[in-house]
């Protein structure tokens, strides 16, 4: 795939089961530790989601495609 004359990596790890998790456990940062991001996952943890606000960013941008995994690779297959 590309981008912009870019080469995308895609994540092995599914969009799917990133998005539920967020969805119903975003305020304990499970789909971030999902993704490998632990450093921020441990704050979501912390702070139930950034208070509720990052949760609501990670589940549109994971809906929409561009969320991220721990290595940059978007998070893309179903």
């Amino acid at each position: 795939m590309s981008y912009d004359g870019n080469v995308v990596m895609e994540s092995d790890k599914s969009r799917l089961a990133c998005l539920l998790l967020a969805i119903f456990l975003g305020f304990l940062g499970i789909h971030r530790f999902y993704a490998g991001k632990i450093g921020t996952g441990i704050i979501w943890l912390l702070t139930g989601g950034l208070l509720g606000i990052g949760v609501i960013v990670d589940i549109i941008l994971i809906a929409v495609g561009t969320f991220r995994d721990k290595q940059g690779r978007l998070i893309l297959r179903w």
